[in-house]
């Protein structure tokens, strides 16, 4: 390897480019306007860099400086428990899936998931139930989890030990939490939210409210995404929320799982970093107008994008497809319209914009805004959504007849493929620990999956083991191989064959 090749120096060459990050982490390296970096900038990583030594305390033995930052952390997001992770927010998932349900249990799980919550699953041999998220008319974009479905579910399942949901969903789609928190408990059980995208919802009236404050016992949060924090940077919280102050589900467990799925050289960089990021948003929240300026920005931005002809806005959804409410800071636009894909307005965006965004769906893509955004960069994505809408009418006759003549119309069309109903034939573990064979991808249907298939991001199976590989879940994955999307999780790495279970 030259060294003009090694990953450092790749690094360096790419942070003196104009490429504007609309994509996590949430400090946007830094390439906010100067006021917004006040107290931000680090020191030299390595000066800081150390171990469990004297006067600095141990993370999984905390009795010292990290204790009290953490019990400071709960404070601040009124949690009566909060835990530095280090791991990203999928050590948290899995402590509080294998803590909170026995090996072999069931768990009640949204089938929007991120793929760490069906690694829990497997780890801990559990049968999983889903609760599938509604629909959005029109978008492509997985809708909310409503309370009706849960109860209906936990009325068939009996023997369900908790129920985790995702809640804001990649595209900042919130459930009505409050509502499915008295189901839950009405039950006995705890409910965990993977509030991984949601961490800033804490310090803004601008934004939704956060699980934690309406019932969940669990909440894992990645301060990474959208909070001024190092990547592989989160938090997990606790709240008593039993009416006699106890905790729904096995605190000692979860704490237990904590310590094993956590390095046990955890880095000091990283602790700081969280801490760091969770006092400077305190602090701006105190600060008079503290997010009024940010909220501003984005409320006018995205009132001049609903005026695109072509590219949709996702925008005023409160209220359908289960949606309770939307987070503003995600921008999030619909290509169904407009005849291309959500790969080739990325690609628009990369190539002639040179703004990069968090991911791209099928029809989609999404945009990570923070408070750590300049209002250059802001106006730029704008900017460039208007400019590619006005160039699309010239263009969308053209792309449409080539898209049919390559492939057809879209298979789901008007559909979520997260809201695709898969029928499941044994459990996750069974299915990945069973007898497989690889046949074509093309000839799997009504054969049983023996692996995952997903895009990543955002991470969300397609497709999970166990479960029937039906005509409309192999259209998708098939329209998706030939939209170029990021399709992973297949033992072949050319995506021509799938492991499947052998039967009997």
């Amino acid at each position: 390897m030259r060294e003009e090749e090694l990953l450092i120096n790749r690094l360096r060459a790419y942070q003196d480019t104009d490429m504007y990050p609309f994509h996590m982490p949430g400090h946007k390296r830094l390439k906010g306007e100067p006021e917004a970096l006040r107290g931000i900038a680090f020191p030299d990583p390595f000066l800081i860099d150390i171990t469990e030594i004297d006067g600095f305390d141990n993370l999984h033995h905390p009795e010292g400086i990290l204790k009290e930052s953490m019990e400071w952390a709960a404070g601040v997001y009124g949690a009566d428990k909060t835990f530095y992770l280090v791991n990203g927010s999928s050590s948290g998932i899995l402590s509080a899936v294998c803590g909170c349900v026995e090996r072999g249990g069931r768990l009640l799980m949204s089938r929007n998931c991120h793929k760490s919550v069906y690694n829990g699953v497997y780890l801990s041999q559990l049968t999983a139930s889903y609760i599938y998220p509604q629909e959005i008319k029109g978008l492509g974009i997985q809708g909310g989890i409503r309370a009706e479905d849960v109860e209906r579910l936990l009325k068939r399942y009996m023997d369900t030990q908790a129920v985790l949901i995702v809640s804001p969903t990649y595209d900042g789609i919130v459930s009505d939490i409050e509502a499915i928190a008295r189901v839950v408990h009405r039950a006995g059980l705890p409910l965990i939210v993977d509030e991984a995208h949601g961490a800033h919802f804490r310090y803004s009236r601008y934004f939704p409210v956060s699980a934690l404050e309406l019932g969940a016992d669990i909440v894992i949060q990645s301060v990474h995404k959208t909070l001024p924090s190092l990547t592989q940077t989160a938090l997990l919280h606790m709240k008593y929320n039993r009416p006699d102050g106890g905790f729904y589900g096995n605190e000692e467990a979860v704490e237990r799982y904590l310590h094993m799925v956590q390095s046990s050289s955890p880095s000091y960089v990283l602790m700081s970093s969280i801490e760091n990021s969770i006092f400077r948003m305190e602090e701006r929240s105190r600060a008079t107008g503290g997010f009024q300026e940010y909220a501003d920005v984005l409320k006018g931005m995205r009132k001049r994008l609903e005026g695109m002809k072509h590219l949709k806005l996702a925008e005023g959804l409160a209220g359908q497809g289960g949606v309770f409410d939307m987070d503003i800071s995600k921008i999030v636009v619909s290509t169904r319209e407009a005849g291309i894909t959500g790969a080739e307005l990325d690609d628009m965006l990369r190539r002639k914009y040179h703004l990069e965004m968090e991911m791209c769906g099928a029809d989609y893509v999404t945009a990570i805004t923070t408070v750590m955004d300049s209002h250059e960069g802001l106006k730029r994505l704008e900017e460039g959504l208007l400019a590619i809408d006005g160039e699309i009418g010239k263009q969308a006759e053209a792309l449409e007849s080539r898209r049919i003549k390559e492939g057809g119309e879209q298979p789901v069309s008007g559909q979520s493929v997260y809201s695709i109903v898969n029928d499941t034939a044994m459990t996750i573990t069974e299915a990945m620990e069973g007898k497989k064979r690889a046949v074509k991808l093309d000839d799997s249907r009504g054969c049983i999956s023996g692996e995952f298939v997903y895009v990543y991001p955002p991470g969300i199976p397609i497709l999970a083991p166990g479960e029937w590989i039906s005509r409309k879940v192999l259209a998708v994955i098939q329209d998706y191989k030939k939209k170029g999307l990021p399709v992973q999780g297949l033992l072949d790495e050319s995506l021509e064959r799938i492991q499947v279970v052998e039967k009997g």
